[in-house]
């Protein structure tokens, strides 16, 4: 895969692993979405002024553009893995921005996932 390629691919996974940050984030504003009689309908209509939650949206549409583009230049079977990186960049900036503590074992299966990111990306 050439430079340019997995530059794009990247850029699209690091939009859509911020997109879930933005939505974790509007979240922790409005409060859980709880199924009762009209917990989820009341708290999503919250999340509608919430910044956060649109800028989540705007990163995802994005996303979507730019996950298009590279799999204009790259074939499905190489260019998918790549979405795994997204746990890796999930799991730092949820560590760094929102304080999410990640344990062992979670570290351990990203590393696992990245070794075949690597080698799906080199063939």
């Amino acid at each position: 895969m050439k430079l340019t390629d997995f530059s794009i691919l990247s850029c699209g996974v690091l939009l859509n692993a911020l997109a879930q940050l933005g939505l974790k984030a509007a979240t922790r504003v409005t409060g859980p979405l709880i199924a009762t009689d009209s917990g989820v309908l009341r708290r999503g209509l919250e999340l509608l002024a919430v910044p956060p939650f649109w800028y989540a949206l705007c990163a995802y549409g994005l996303s979507v553009i730019v996950w298009t583009v590279g799999l204009s230049r790259v074939p499905v079977s190489q260019a998918y893995p790549l979405l795994s990186l997204g746990y890796v960049i999930n799991i730092g900036l949820a560590w760094w921005l929102l304080g999410e503590m990640p344990n062992v074992q979670r570290v351990g299966g990203i590393a696992i996932i990245v070794l075949g990111v690597v080698l799906v990306s080199r063939s």
